[in-house]
């Protein structure tokens, strides 16, 4: 085993932080302000590959590994971690579309999504179907040469302001057999938007309903075939899963950073508190912490890159483990920053607003667990998952 980047991760993470420093930190907290959605930044990531980091090469992608998006997303988180989270969902469209699109659709698509010229929303979560996906309502029924679709989707990353939809829709029967998966145009008609949700953090995308009425795509916008939709689904969570909690990461790993800067610059009682033994306590904790998560994640991300019968399972390990420390080292860098962690001049609240959400999508921490204990309680020799 060798834990270390090679060269060329190095140069990613590299790139990725000269452009997190540049173009995105400055204005992060901007954005978070003003809600505002940055395009012209995506586009410019785009520019750099960032947008289609393992959308393979002759898509238009870099045809990247996971273990090297994730070095890449970590860098994006640690300056705007909502910004980054959009850009890790932007890249599974990109990818699923690349995976199982007929050839006139990747030609459509996958070259302008990959640059950043062309964005895309992911669409599984329904009003009355989130931890139990299998349940989705949204319709899609086969008529002269079309498929019509009909239902909604709830909480949905860039909707409004993207090009491409990946809509699951079903076809079938009740479960996740009868799930199909869709590429529609975002301005389809019968394609419509709610309103952009007031949100706790991730404030620099937009997150919105999205309601399908009689909404026709041609029969070619169907990836892969009918009933292969949840499985797309799930594997594009695999995925998902790794990026977020790499997002965790990179936000967790910036809120360290400025604790420890802090404590240095801080005095009370006419000391640094760095000075302070229960405070250093504190830090080293939340470094043990992060080093463990960011791990976790990559040896997730070797299992998915592997084609590994169990990388679902560490993928959920993952994603578990690294959202929930990852908001807890932001939550005890806020603490140890007092009442001006609390203040907006500070970037802490914000690390702490973002992160706070990484533990409910891409599947629920409690789901997690519930595919995490699954794999154990199915099993007579654990032996492939230690």
């Amino acid at each position: 085993m060798d834990f270390e980047l090679n060269q060329d991760q190095l140069a990613f993470q590299q790139s990725a932080r000269d452009f997190a420093a540049g173009e995105m930190a400055p204005f992060a907290a901007k954005w978070d302000e003003e809600a505002h959605f940055p395009l012209d930044v995506i586009a410019k990531a785009g520019e750099l590959g960032f947008c289609g980091l393992y959308t393979p090469e002759a898509d238009g992608g870099l045809g990247l590994s996971r273990l090297d998006a994730t070095v890449v997303f970590e860098e994006l988180a640690r300056a705007c971690t909502s910004t980054a989270a959009y850009l890790t969902i932007h890249n599974m469209v990109s990818w699923m579309i690349a995976s199982w699109g007929q050839p006139s659709l990747k030609a459509q698509w996958c070259e302008q999504l990959a640059a950043g010229r062309k964005i895309g929303s992911y669409c599984l979560t329904e009003p009355g179907s989130g931890s139990d996906a299998a349940s989705l309502k949204t319709t899609a029924r086969l008529e002269d040469g079309h498929y019509v679709l009909n239902g909604s989707k709830a909480f949905i990353s860039g909707a409004g302001s993207t090009d491409v939809l990946v809509v699951m829709a079903r076809t079938g029967g009740e479960g996740a057999r009868g799930v199909s998966a869709f590429v529609v145009p975002g301005n389809a008609p019968g394609v419509s938007y709610g309103k952009k949700e007031s949100k706790m953090g991730w404030n620099s995308q937009p997150t919105r309903t999205i309601s399908f009425d009689n909404v026709k795509v041609p029969a070619d916008h169907l990836l892969g075939q009918e009933g292969q939709g949840f499985i797309f689904a799930m594997k594009g969570l695999d995925g998902g899963r790794i990026n977020i909690a790499t997002c965790s990461v990179g936000a967790a790993q910036a809120a360290l950073d400025a604790a420890h800067a802090y404590m240095k610059e801080r005095k009370q009682f006419g000391r640094p508190i760095a000075d302070f033994q229960a405070l250093q306590f504190k830090l080293a904790d939340m470094q043990t912490e992060l080093v463990a998560a960011r791990q976790m994640v990559r040896l997730a991300a070797t299992k998915l890159d592997a084609g590994s019968p169990e990388a679902t399972t560490y993928c959920a390990m993952a994603k578990r483990l690294a959202t929930d420390l990852g908001f807890r080292v932001c939550n005890e860098a806020l603490q140890l920053h007092g009442g001006y962690g609390y203040i907006r001049e500070y970037p802490l609240e914000r690390y702490f607003r973002d992160v706070r959400v990484h533990q409910i999508l891409e599947g629920t921490n409690e789901i997690m667990r519930v595919i995490i204990s699954r794999k154990l309680l199915d099993r007579d020799n654990l032996d492939d998952i230690r």
